[in-house]
């Protein structure tokens, strides 16, 4: 996180809950940064392929490597995805921007200054809105304000080597950074882990990032301080910033375990907050508590200066209005319009968009259908059952949407039975044939004329005196036994409410 703008952190947040520890009150004020890579197809500023992993130090070049007389340029791509980003998480954007040069002195930073946005950044003025609400419950909504989104380059990636060395592999110096920055809005571990599973889920969903956590695609900073209330009197603890936490059990549980430290620091010392005085803490997962890295007594001076080899540039309407177009309907957004126009349960909506191609592929089978909703039960309880079976995404499945609406139909009409579709189903998986060419090479079509039933019917009633002699005697369970023997003698294809119906209409005929 850039120090230069945590100084919002200490705002007292009238909306946040009260907690009680002995004789203290407090309230937890959170707020976060986010860093996000953007899946462009080269760097920030060269043409180096921007791909996670790789032989150490093969796609670099003497821009992402800061060799003497290299130039950047900016890619337009990089730019565009931003500009997304921004307009997805309801940002403004900036009309006229410019990239700046952060000084500091890292290994890993090659150059000795990080290209990034100080004082102009793309985006500002933005919100995220997260569902405080269980599963169970009606969603519960609060706004989580975004102050800024920034774009910058990411740098260079140390490898620590059992032993006394260590490497470093620039592969990532250079690749495309969002930095996305909150107002001091989240009051619990909860919430904070909840933001970042949302804004993650958003930009996933706009395909400007993979968000996979594992390899560092999106990392969070959390800043955490508190608002203690003693003898009617309040105080505010210094900042702490926890760094670079990659999971949401991990955003969770440090922040957790930071206001507890915080806690037990502020009896111990009375420590408060001061403008200049920060803590960088980092996160032992295996010993679950938060670690000192380093304090400051004054924010760190980075020297920011106008990037001397990018000139400023204009953002054009047009270009907007292409980001814009690139947005489109984003999760809250299509899980409300499911359930109004499917008729869809909450779980049902939740589970059809935690993937954009998920519910693209679901709503072109429910548009082909004639009933939604049953088109939802088969994508969720077959459809899926073969993506998670075999590793795969929905548009990697032999078949497609509209063998799903065609089964599904084949059902409401008549022409199958539910047991039927199974087969069917099967055989699509198998051959990626069409419902219908299936129940017609099989001549597993349902009949539903009734003369035609009755008169199986008739044949099955006379073939099994003793069965009506029973009938007569009482046992009603005959009713079913000859049925099925009704089902049977047609091969499964004669309609089983009407067949049933035969059959007791001509029972109690002959008692």
């Amino acid at each position: 996180m850039s120090d230069i703008k945590m100084n919002h952190i200490q705002t007292f947040n009238p909306g946040a809950a009260v907690h009680t520890d002995g004789d203290l009150t407090y309230e937890v004020i959170i707020g976060s940064e986010i860093h996000c890579e953007l899946l462009t197809k080269s760097k920030a500023f060269c043409s180096c392929e921007n791909r996670y992993g790789g032989m150490p130090n093969t796609r670099v070049c003497p821009v992402c490597l800061g060799l003497p007389g290299a130039m950047p340029v900016v890619g337009k791509e990089y730019v565009e995805f931003g500009t997304v980003a921004g307009l997805a998480l309801d940002c403004k954007i900036a009309r006229f921007t410019k990239f700046d040069r952060k000084h500091y002195f890292y290994p890993d930073l090659v150059k000795g200054y990080q290209v990034t946005q100080n004082d102009l950044p793309l985006c500002s003025d933005g919100h995220v809105m997260i569902n405080l609400a269980r599963s169970d419950e009606s969603p519960r909504l609060k706004k989580v304000r975004i102050e800024r989104i920034h774009l910058e380059e990411d740098v260079g990636k140390s490898l620590h080597i059992e032993g006394a060395h260590s490497y470093i592999d620039y592969n990532r110096s250079g690749v495309p950074l969002i930095e996305i920055v909150t107002k001091p809005d989240m009051s619990s571990p909860e919430e904070a882990s909840l933001f970042m599973q949302t804004v993650r889920e958003i930009l996933r969903y706009i395909g400007v990032t993979d968000g996979n956590l594992e390899e560092g695609s999106m990392r969070c900073d959390a800043n955490v301080n508190l608002r203690i209330t003693e003898n009617g009197k309040h105080w505010s603890t210094p900042i702490s910033e926890i760094k670079n936490m990659n999971s949401f059990k991990a955003i969770r549980d440090a922040c957790t375990y930071e206001i507890g430290r915080q806690l037990r620091e502020f009896r111990q010392d009375r420590q408060v907050f001061n403008q200049g005085y920060k803590v960088t803490m980092g996160w032992d997962e295996s010993k679950g508590e938060t670690v000192i890295q380093r304090t400051k007594n004054s924010f760190i001076d980075y020297r920011f200066v106008v990037e001397p080899d990018i000139k400023p540039f204009h953002i054009s309407e047009s270009f907007i209005d292409r980001a814009l177009s690139r947005v489109g309907e984003r999760p809250a957004e299509k899980r409300e319009r499911f359930r109004r126009e499917y008729g869809l349960s909450d779980f049902d909506v939740n589970t059809l968009t935690t993937d954009r191609a998920l519910a693209d592929w679901f709503e072109q089978a429910a548009k082909a259908s004639k009933d939604p909703k049953k088109v939802a039960n088969w994508v969720l309880a077959e459809v899926l059952a073969i993506v998670n079976e075999r590793g795969i995404s929905v548009g990697e499945l032999p078949f497609g949407p509209a063998h799903i609406a065609g089964l599904v139909d084949a059902v409401a009409l008549g022409t199958i039975t539910s047991k039927q579709a199974k087969d069917v189903f099967a055989e699509i998986l198998a051959t990626g044939a069409m419902p219908d060419e299936i129940i017609k090479k099989h001549g597993m079509a349902q009949v539903s004329d009734e003369s035609v039933i009755e008169a199986i019917v008739d044949t099955v009633i006379a073939e099994n005196p003793a069965a009506i002699e029973d009938f007569r005697k009482g046992k009603t369970n005959v009713v079913g036994w000859l049925t099925g023997q009704v089902m049977k003698k047609s091969k499964g294809q004669a309609n089983p409410a009407s067949a049933s119906s035969l059959v007791q209409k001509k029972l109690a005929q002959l008692v």
